[in-house]
């Protein structure tokens, strides 16, 4: 089985093409540019690079949030598009989770944290075993104080990851002590890799999705929304 997995959930546009688990093709972009500029010629390329056409993807996975609000939108939009065009099935996938997953050893506590804003993180909490990573908590739109505070109910190292751990990092540290763990740069960053390998398991199992039934996972109202909320209320 084919499987395109689309990330644009965060400033990082990441897309890959893998067969039943197996990475064929991945490209990761970092820049400034919108995801809306990258993500077509993106996938355009692993495709040609993975050695098939686009006939033969038989579905695609895409992050689906938490994240940035704009990224979430044009990534999901990607993924319905492409589906309906090409008549696969989609499948939506935690970006916290497909963030965890490659440094999700058996046993081993993760904590993936994107910078939310407003001094808050989306942050889950899981522990690696030999399939998926298992969810403890999460995920959830929390100040890194609360976060803290929910992590004291296990006591082992815990592996921070994300665009939040440049701007957060001090703040658990002085929090967690040696408990933080910080994930090398290299690892730091999502990767399309880690979304198909999820949106694989999802397709394999018969849990593909229509374009119509895939909806993002946003935790919290956006701006907009909250602005409008509080003119209701007046």
């Amino acid at each position: 089985m084919y499987v395109l997995g689309i990330e644009a959930a965060t400033p990082v546009a990441g897309v890959a093409l893998t067969e039943d688990g197996r990475i064929l093709a991945e490209r990761l972009v970092n820049n400034r540019r919108t995801h809306s500029v990258n993500l077509l010629p993106m996938i355009k390329a692993v495709i040609e690079e993975g050695g098939i056409t686009r006939e033969q993807v038989n579905g695609i996975a895409v992050s689906a949030g938490p994240g940035s609000f704009t990224g979430l939108r044009i990534g999901l939009a990607t993924a319905k598009t492409l589906a309906l065009a090409w008549q696969v099935p989609v499948v939506g996938v935690s970006t916290l989770e497909a963030l965890a997953l490659p440094l999700a050893a058996p046993g081993q506590l993760v904590c993936p944290i994107l910078n939310a804003r407003k001094n808050e993180v989306y942050a889950s909490i899981l522990r690696g075993t030999t399939g998926q990573p298992e969810l403890l908590a999460g995920p959830l739109a929390v100040g890194i104080v609360e976060l803290a505070g929910i992590l004291a109910q296990w006591q082992e190292p815990v592996i921070f990851l994300g665009d939040g751990v440049p701007v957060f990092k001090e703040e658990i540290v002085n929090l967690l002590a040696d408990r933080a763990v910080f994930a090398p740069q290299s690892a730091l960053l999502p990767r399309g890799a880690a979304v198909a390998e999820l949106g694989y398991r999802e397709l394999a199992a018969g849990r593909g999705l229509s374009p119509l039934e895939l909806k993002a996972s946003y935790i919290r109202l956006s701006e907009a929304e909250v602005k409008l909320a509080a003119r209701c209320r007046k």
